[in-house]
């Protein structure tokens, strides 16, 4: 692939950006690509000393956040004409509804899906912590009312601390699950924007 094809490809996947944040980002691998023939390399080894396109482009996409390809794609890419701002306003009760209610759908999801693991981050805690207390009552316990009643709360509280300590690792895992997938679920959701905005390119 030459650099041409190369940037070309670059700019398809890059459309769904701000125009001049695509422009910036051609001029930097262009520029890049350039600084590699300049050492020696041939267009072509330059172009894949970089790497393959789709892999940059699924990073650029990672890393940009959602609120900006959001606010790229709803933008008009022309001015508006009379009868088009006339439909938006008469319809603005229903799709401000509809975007507000996919809103608050899409936020509610999220904050349960973390409840969730603060939950069992929270029953982790009270586990160690109630295990960690109950031991000295236990013991103080054992002195003063006997060794049935003290041995018994020991005994619970180190059921208590040992449970604690082996939920800490599922709680780990469950935490460091529950963010790849919620970084999964937003690139998904830019991606689709990105190719949404590619589609539209593509049929005009």
């Amino acid at each position: 692939m030459n650099k041409q094809e190369f940037l070309t490809r670059l700019r398809n996947g890059l459309s769904g950006l701000p125009q001049e944040e695509v422009e910036e980002r051609l001029g930097f691998y262009c520029e890049m690509i350039e600084d590699r023939m300049e050492e020696g390399l041939s267009e072509e080894e330059a172009v894949e000393a970089i790497g393959p396109a789709e892999t940059i482009i699924s990073q650029i996409i990672g890393g940009t956040p959602l609120v900006k390809l959001v606010k790229e794609r709803v933008k008009p890419k022309h001015k508006l004409k009379a009868w088009e701002i006339t439909l938006l306003a008469l319809g603005s009760p229903l799709w401000i509804s509809l975007v507000l209610a996919f809103i608050c759908i899409a936020l509610s999801l999220y904050i349960v899906l973390w409840s969730c693991v603060a939950a069992l981050w929270a029953a982790d805690l009270s586990l160690a912590i109630s295990g960690a207390v109950s031991i000295p009552v236990g013991i103080i316990t054992y002195v003063i009312e006997g060794s049935i009643p003290g041995s018994a709360m020991i005994a619970c509280a180190l059921i208590s601390a040992g449970l604690g300590i082996l939920m800490f690792p599922g709680c780990k895992a469950v935490s460091k699950g529950t963010l790849r997938l919620t970084g999964k679920i937003t690139h998904w959701i830019k991606s689709l924007l990105m190719r949404k905005e590619n589609d539209n390119n593509a049929d005009k």
